[in-house]
């Protein structure tokens, strides 16, 4: 098991099977950073054009369709002491009649500009001057977007998510947690960027507190679980991710994966199953910004069976 401290040159802006830029072996760990939403590194140096750029990909040896990519993350800290947002609710999460009234339809939009104190944990708005004042909050470190290359050779733009993860800007995904992904393509191509120091459910606004990142993961493969969604594990809970649009949609994806998983790596037979979920389910709103919505399945780890994956 090594340690990689990788410096990267490259990014893109779409997950796809581009070339590695790092194979490392499962067990090993990997520490980083990631340029933000709006392809700035920590030094404020514009790196690429394109928003939600990815680093990597890292080739994980002995991924192959069909097995499942863990990917433990173990510390996502911002990098710099600047971060942007945006300043209007999207104008599909408010009644259309209300729409005119944002600040997206009118003279006032402008971008939001937080002042972030690693050291003390906190974010502090510096502009615009709104009746909040200076309002400071506490950081929640989480990458927006992450996952692995598509199947057949597709390039999937950052700005949206499905099967493989990408843009699903959940604010679950923190330090601490394990990421799973189904494994499409030889060596998985492992891609991680758009950290936000802060976010509310749902990224509503269309941005987190954006901002790049120091990253470090570590990778091991579940061999032969199959997948068909991102899923997740914290030591409270279980979760899977549904990613597409209409949000019912998204919703039928996330509760179908956590049926599966429930049934072939906790034992639950499908009466149990759906009995099970059926009073102890949580579901949290990923996106409801971009392209593809994201929802959520979650199931507190006191409901699971003691049998466990891998």
């Amino acid at each position: 098991m090594a340690v990689h401290d990788f410096e990267p040159t490259v990014f893109h802006a779409t997950l796809g099977s581009y070339e590695p830029a790092l194979r490392i072996e499962p067990g090993d760990t990997v520490r980083t950073t990631t340029v933000d939403a709006g392809g700035r590194d920590a030094a404020g140096e514009q790196r690429i054009e394109a928003g939600n750029a990815q680093t990597g990909p890292f080739y994980v040896v002995g991924a192959e369709p069909g097995d499942t990519l863990a990917v433990d993350l173990i510390r996502i800290t911002p990098n710099r002491a600047t971060a942007f947002s945006a300043t209007s609710v999207a104008a599909n999460v408010v009644d259309p009649d209300y729409v005119p009234m944002l600040p997206a339809s009118r003279a006032e939009r402008v971008r939001g500009e937080w002042r972030i104190d690693a050291g003390a944990g906190t974010a502090t708005l510096v502009s615009p001057e709104t009746s909040l004042g200076a309002l400071e909050l506490p950081l929640a470190p989480m990458l927006g977007c992450f996952g692995v290359a598509p199947a057949g050779g597709e390039a999937i733009s950052t700005a949206t998510s499905g099967r493989h993860g990408g843009n699903m800007d959940y604010r679950g995904f923190t330090a601490g947690v394990t990421a799973l992904f189904p494994v499409f393509v030889p060596g998985a191509l492992f891609s991680l960027g758009d950290g936000h120091a802060l976010q509310g459910d749902g990224e509503i606004v269309g941005t987190g507190l954006e901002i790049s990142m120091d990253v470090e993961f570590s990778v091991s493969l579940r061999k032969g679980m199959r997948s068909w969604w991102p899923r997740g594990e914290t030591p409270d809970a279980i979760f899977t991710v549904g990613n597409a649009r209409p949000l019912d949609q998204a919703v039928q994806h996330a509760t179908t994966e956590m049926l599966r998983w429930l049934q072939a790596d906790f034992g639950l037979d499908p009466v149990g199953a759906s009995t099970l979920l059926g009073q102890c389910v949580e579901y949290d709103l990923g996106n409801v910004f971009d392209p593809a919505y994201t929802m959520v399945c979650k199931l507190a780890r006191g409901h699971v069976p003691a049998s466990s994956p891998q």
